[in-house]
């Protein structure tokens, strides 16, 4: 395609500020995100419509499990303040999390009528009892987005798919950085986005968020900006020729 790099901006959680503060800015650059969904959360069970209205305009619908189970102890970290017992993954088996994330496809399915689309997998958390996940998802997905850093196109790995969790720590000079790194090494960057201007307790600034945008519409000709799923299909594809 000619270009340098390649950027995905995801979004987790399914936030009514992705609807109401992140979509009109992505869409005015004519970019599209992909939005990891919880199926049972609020801003998404009250805002279908708006969801499908996302997914017809071009933007990808994850998916994000039906009720985002992590790993709630851990070397170095301590979720219980918001992870319940229930669902904590130390007390899942690999069928009960495997059924869920299928059933969150079908939800999806439901709002935006794809067979396909990309996991996120919460807390980043792909192993259950010894068990990686992602390898039992291969022909339900069409990539799994765990693990931190860039991905290199030659050795990019559907099936864990690197990415960059940015929040107000970052100045927007940094988050330009990242893009500016991703385009000397001819890399793939995801960023992993949470409350973009609130309504998370990992949030990041909206002007902050927007001026990683307009660097990238300023450098549309050297950066492909597109859903992680159109870019993880391409890749696949152009390895098969």
């Amino acid at each position: 395609m000619g270009r340098k790099a390649a950027v995905a901006l995801t979004y987790d959680d399914g936030l009514h500020v992705h609807l109401d503060k992140v979509i009109p800015v992505l869409d005015s650059a004519g970019f599209k995100g992909t939005f990891y969904l919880i199926g049972s959360r609020e801003g998404v069970t009250k805002r279908l419509d708006d969801w499908r209205s996302a997914a017809r305009n071009g933007h990808e619908l994850g998916n994000h499990t039906l009720f985002h189970p992590c790993i709630a102890v851990a070397p170095g970290r301590d979720y219980r303040d918001w992870v319940l017992p229930e669902y904590d993954l130390n007390n899942y088996t690999v069928t009960r999390y495997v059924d869920e994330i299928r059933m969150a496809n079908v939800f999806l399915k439901a709002l935006d009528g794809k067979d396909k689309r990309t996991l996120a997998l919460p807390c980043g958390d792909g192993v259950i009892q010894g068990t990686i996940i992602a390898p039992l998802l291969s022909s339900d997905v069409a990539g799994v987005r765990t693990g931190n850093g860039y991905n290199g196109i030659d050795d990019f790995d559907p099936l864990r798919i690197k990415a960059i969790g940015v929040d107000d720590q970052h100045t927007s000079a940094q988050l330009i950085g990242m893009v500016k790194k991703a385009q000397e090494s001819g890399a793939l960057l995801v960023f992993l986005f949470h409350g973009v201007g609130g309504e998370h307790r990992t949030n990041i600034a909206l002007n902050k968020h927007n001026d990683l945008v307009r660097y990238l519409s300023d450098n549309r000709g050297s950066i492909w900006v597109a859903p992680l799923r159109e870019v993880a299909e391409f890749v696949r594809a152009d390895r098969r020729h």
